[in-house]
């Protein structure tokens, strides 16, 4: 069956890292969700997680990685990176591509950077090399949203700020209901971890080092990372290619019907 929809967990030390994984062909694409990772993790959503991806199932075995649950306080996205790297060896995986999403795209520069020899090819989808007075201020808001215990505040902000005005009129009649769900059980304590991570994150003077074939993915109406962080992605990264989602914002990777038919032909050129 071509599904083959798994869920599974990596020890690291004293905790460990969730993963799912779909799909049977012979190479590997990893992928690497943003932020709202910190908020709920991929543990037992094979299922769910697949669908979007069945494009790759022949030619990929395609995994989802969590950040390991238990993020120490000052972790970076660096230390984040190399416990995938950790996670990856693991599981016996030494060689893949690899898609990273908003702040797992900042996570894959860091992989790419130190571990040149496992990275066939990268896609960075709206993520910026450092994190920029605008990526700052929504960073911010969010801490003082968790801070507050507020998650109706922070799961709609977080949404008026992802998404095109064409899709969130589809979907505001759900806002009374946003709050109720999806609040974690650890007091926001992981979600600050890897928020905080974000703000001293910059990659931007050793983006040179990355040698891999890279595709940057943006979107035209970024209201978290600004479309400008793509095209300095594209500057600053040799050979790199850049796609930019016109009428789009940070949720491009979610609403562009075409995305991941994007990533497979790059994959596969």
């Amino acid at each position: 069956m071509l599904w083959n929809a798994k869920n599974g967990t990596v020890p690291l030390g004293n905790t460990k890292m969730h993963y799912a994984s779909f799909g049977s062909g012979p190479k590997v694409l990893v992928l690497l969700p943003g932020l709202s990772d910190g908020l709920a993790t991929v543990k037992g959503k094979a299922f769910l997680l697949a669908q979007p991806y069945k494009l790759f199932f022949e030619k990929y075995t395609v995994y989802m990685f969590s950040r390991k649950n238990d993020l120490p306080e000052g972790c970076s996205i660096r230390d984040m990176a190399e416990d995938q790297v950790r996670a990856l060896k693991s599981l016996g995986i030494e060689r893949f591509s690899l898609l990273g999403v908003s702040q797992g795209g900042m996570i894959a520069q860091y992989i790419a950077i130190d571990h040149p020899e496992m990275v066939e090819k990268l896609v960075i989808a709206v993520s910026a090399p450092c994190c920029s007075e605008m990526a700052a201020e929504n960073v911010r808001r969010w801490l003082g949203f968790a801070e507050a215990g507020d998650h109706k505040a922070l799961m709609i902000d977080t949404a008026e700020q992802s998404y095109s005005p064409a899709y969130l009129s589809k979907y505001r009649s759900m806002y009374p209901i946003i709050g109720r769900i999806g609040k974690p059980s650890d007091g926001y304590r992981r979600f600050r971890a890897n928020a905080e991570a974000i703000l001293d994150f910059d990659a931007s003077k050793e983006l040179c080092k990355i040698s891999c074939p890279t595709l940057i993915i943006g979107g035209e109406e970024d209201k978290i990372v600004g479309a400008e962080a793509s095209r300095q992605l594209n500057t600053l990264i040799p050979g790199s290619e850049l796609f930019i989602y016109p009428g789009l914002g940070h949720a491009a990777y979610e609403e562009a019907k075409d995305f991941n038919k994007r990533v497979f032909e790059f994959l596969e050129s």
